[in-house]
């Protein structure tokens, strides 16, 4: 098929290399707003060509993958599902919610699958795009029931071959869900990072010490501001009433170790190592 991609970046650009490394596309088209991203999509052989006309991408196009930030998502997207005609559309964006109010009056409705591919890195921008990305990894799909049932089959089958396993979910559920599991993460990771950065300019020497612990923990606070303000935004409430419950269990913590109650601390660290049983 031909496959047009809205945004080349690390998503968005290695989705292309999966869908041309499978053989599930045999042309991408990749348009980009950053005349440098486009070049370097195609220098890096992610696309086959690139171009700055939307209707004609979309025309030519047997599916549509819309991969700018969450911002952006809410006028691109209602854009390109006013061009569509038999083409499958699909956001891989982090969230939800706004995003299917935004375009549920939309007469194309039923052309659009909600997918969110459960992958990625710190890095963003073409370059950072990467093969096999999404091996084995979770697509989330949300609102299934919305869309036309020949979408959700084709969106299906290109993922299966990926191959990724999927999962449905209401869009409600997913940004709970995703707040949980990723938003916060990145939330975590920029305040430990700022705590560090703090702390460094009294000790020089304070990352020379860093470990793959630190820098495994603390690696998302690469990710781009651009790529996760709108996430946070969109998301807000979500967010917020998680960050309430991790700084909760923060304080609680702080307030044992400041109590010298050791035991209570070693009873909520071997609460937290049941999270074992989740991830292997």
């Amino acid at each position: 098929m031909v496959v047009t991609i809205i945004g080349i970046g690390l998503i968005g650009g290695s989705l292309a290399l999966s869908l041309r490394q499978t053989g599930i596309a045999s042309r991408v088209i990749g348009l980009d707003r950053n005349p440098e991203n486009q070049q370097k999509a195609l220098d890096l052989g992610l696309v086959d060509e690139v171009t700055a006309d939307l209707a004609s991408a979309v025309h030519r196009s047997d599916l549509v993958v819309v991969a700018v930030p969450m911002d952006a998502m809410l006028t691109v997207l209602p854009q390109v599902l006013a061009l569509v005609d038999k083409q499958v559309v699909i956001d891989v964006g982090s969230t939800k919610q706004q995003l299917l109010e935004a375009i549920k009056d939309s007469p194309n409705r039923g052309r659009f699958v909600a997918v969110h591919p459960m992958a990625g890195t710190e890095y963003s921008g073409p370059e950072a795009a990467i093969p096999h990305l999404f091996e084995n990894k979770t697509l989330v799909i949300c609102d299934a029931e919305s869309s036309d049932p020949d979408a959700v089959t084709l969106v299906e089958k290109v993922f299966q071959q990926l191959p990724m396993r999927l999962v449905y979910l209401g869009a409600a559920d997913h940004d709970v869900h995703t707040a949980y599991i990723s938003h916060i993460s990145h939330i975590t990771s920029f305040a430990l990072a700022l705590t560090v950065l703090e702390k460094e300019k009294e000790e020089q020497r304070i990352f020379e010490l860093a470990s793959g612990g630190f820098e495994s923990t603390v690696r998302l606070a690469k990710s781009s501001a651009a790529m996760w303000v709108p996430i946070f935004r969109q998301n807000r409430t979500n967010v917020l009433d998680v960050l309430d419950e991790h700084l909760r269990q923060l304080q609680h913590m702080r307030d044992l170790i400041a109590q010298e109650n050791y035991p209570a601390v070693t009873d909520l660290i071997h609460q937290a190592n049941l999270i074992r049983k989740i991830l292997k």
